[in-house]
């Protein structure tokens, strides 16, 4: 418990090492280098999660020998990395769905071939510091399994055979520490139950839980109207860090997320409004510190920018980085919309405290005056009238003004003052390939989209919902003043049946238009 508490909080080296393809560079991230390293210790992350594929870096059976320069590059910045001073984990990455997920209807095969790469690891590594430890599988997975009941015997097979190996090789790794997921690394109850059975028949004392944690689907890759971070959202990461913890914590065997993120990050970090995902780690972190939970972000290369040595979000990472020790006040909104015209009254936002106080209210350096350009009741802040003309200024479209909320602890909270019009959206044609509607969004931002077909069904992928995904069947082009519809969203539209859209707006606003398909062609009309 007291090694896994030190490894917090924890990063990962992800689209590296784990990459499939010829090298560390295959999937964009630049080669590691040691300043890198020394660049993410000093954020102030105390353990570092490096993935490694190694399905195309070994030779054939039986041996599986693995490629000796892969090897030694894999060693070269582990010792980087413990020469930091991390806590390093290593594993066995996309190996997972590349073949070992063949493992029901190619069980010896898998099995020999898992055995030799962790004899070949165990025995490299074998003399490395003990800060150095082993996961046995990133996310395991099996295809043509008969159900759960094989999934839980196979993986159950692979931890034992890897807890085996790397015992016996000796040195360091008789009491390494080493890490086991569930199966899928998922917190469900019966993924939880089957690890436990697994960990109480190996008594050891040195072993690691793992679940990965990117939160609740529909806001995580923002479908189906999970806009927001919102209750539902919220209770279930806390029954998921509820379960990992009173199966394991409580019986003193530690847990690590070994991932956590948004899914939607992996398309780009704006899938999710801002203030909703900010809100999402700022109680993440601040639950799975009570909950005694190690985290472990998962960064592709979408949030440390690995050249430039610098944070892509700063605000992102603010709430992140205040999250491991504290809790920060947030707000129902990061928005106050101002209509362009017509007269400008009060707006008000509900203050989420998360046992903070409000301190006050500040533009720049320059703190608003409560009474007259605020006032405060109870959780509710309002701006009043008289403030908010004052900083709309000439109500040129878009954000006007940025305030921020102080609290008696953790990150302000950013409110930005926009002002808007309802957007206005044109007629288009164009093909399933390429279809933009031309779009004069006027100061507004676009949350998500509904289709329906002329009897009030759902149309377009995911048909169990009228509200699509954002980013994958549409997706907002601010600068180029369009809303692009993606052959994905008419992949599964049914020819010459009109659908009618609705964008739903941050402001409020909602805009209807009108696609009919026919064939590889669209027509686009204004609603």
């Amino acid at each position: 418990m007291a090694y896994v508490a030190a490894m917090q909080p924890g990063w990962n080296l992800g689209n590296t090492f784990d990459a499939v393809g010829a090298d560390e560079t295959a999937w964009g991230n630049p080669r590691v280098t040691q300043a890198q390293l020394d660049a993410i210790r000093a954020q102030g992350f105390n353990s570092i999660r490096i993935p490694v594929t190694w399905s195309n870096h070994h030779g054939p059976a039986p041996s599986y020998t693995i490629d000796a320069a892969w090897l030694n590059r894999v060693k070269e910045v582990v010792g980087w990395a413990l020469d930091d001073g991390f806590y390093v984990m290593i594993n066995l990455h996309h190996d997972s769905w590349q073949w070992i997920h063949e493992m029901p209807t190619n069980r010896t095969t898998v099995l020999n071939r898992y055995n030799a790469l962790w004899t070949q690891i165990a025995a490299a590594f074998r003399d490395h510091s003990p800060r150095l430890h082993f996961e046995s599988v990133n996310e395991p997975q099996f295809a043509n399994s008969s159900g759960d009941a094989q999934n839980a015997e196979l993986l159950h097979e692979l931890n034992v055979n890897f807890h085996r190996i790397v015992r016996a090789s000796g040195g360091v790794n008789a009491t390494r520490m080493l890490v086991l997921p569930t199966l899928h690394t998922s917190s469900e109850q019966a993924r939880i139950n089957e690890l436990t059975t697994t960990i109480n028949q190996l008594n050891d004392r040195n072993l690691i839980a793992t679940v990965h944690f990117y939160g609740y689907w529909p806001f995580s890759v923002n479908v189906a109207g999970g806009t927001r971070f919102d209750a539902t959202t919220q209770q279930d990461l806390t029954d998921s860090f509820d379960r990992v913890h009173n199966a394991f914590v409580t019986r003193n065997i530690p847990v690590v997320i070994g991932e956590y993120g948004l899914l939607g990050f992996d398309r780009h970090t704006g899938t999710i409004q801002q203030g909703e995902k900010l809100k999402f780690f700022e109680f993440l972190g601040h639950y799975a510190r009570t909950k005694r939970i190690t985290t472990q972000l998962w960064d592709n290369g979408q949030h440390f920018d690995r050249v430039a040595f610098q944070w892509k979000d700063p605000e992102l990472w603010a709430q992140i980085r205040s999250s491991w020790t504290t809790r920060s006040g947030t707000a129902s909104s990061d928005q106050v919309y101002v209509p362009r015209t017509g007269s400008v009254t009060a707006k008000s936002l509900t203050l989420n405290l998360n046992g903070t106080t409000f301190s006050g209210l500040r533009q720049g350096s320059t703190n608003l005056v409560q009474g007259t350009d605020y006032t405060v009741s109870g959780n509710q802040l309002t701006i009043t009238a008289s403030a908010l003309t004052r900083l709309v200024g000439n109500r040129a479209y878009g954000v006007n003004a940025s305030l921020q909320a102080r609290f008696s602890a953790g990150v302000p909270w950013r409110i930005d003052v926009i002002t808007y019009d309802t957007p206005v959206l044109s007629n288009a044609t164009g093909t399933t390939a390429a279809f933009a509607i031309p779009t004069q969004f006027r100061g507004d931002q676009l949350a998500t989209m509904e289709a329906r077909y002329a009897d009030g069904s759902n149309a377009g992928p995911h048909d169990w919902t009228s509200f699509k995904e954002f980013d994958v069947a549409f997706s907002p082009d601010y600068p180029g003043n369009r809303i692009t519809l993606t052959d994905t969203f008419f992949g599964e539209v049914r020819d010459g049946a009109p659908v009618t859209l609705t964008f739903h707006f941050w402001s409020g606003a909602q805009v209807t238009y009108r696609v009919t398909r026919s064939g590889s062609n669209v027509t686009g009309v204004t609603g």
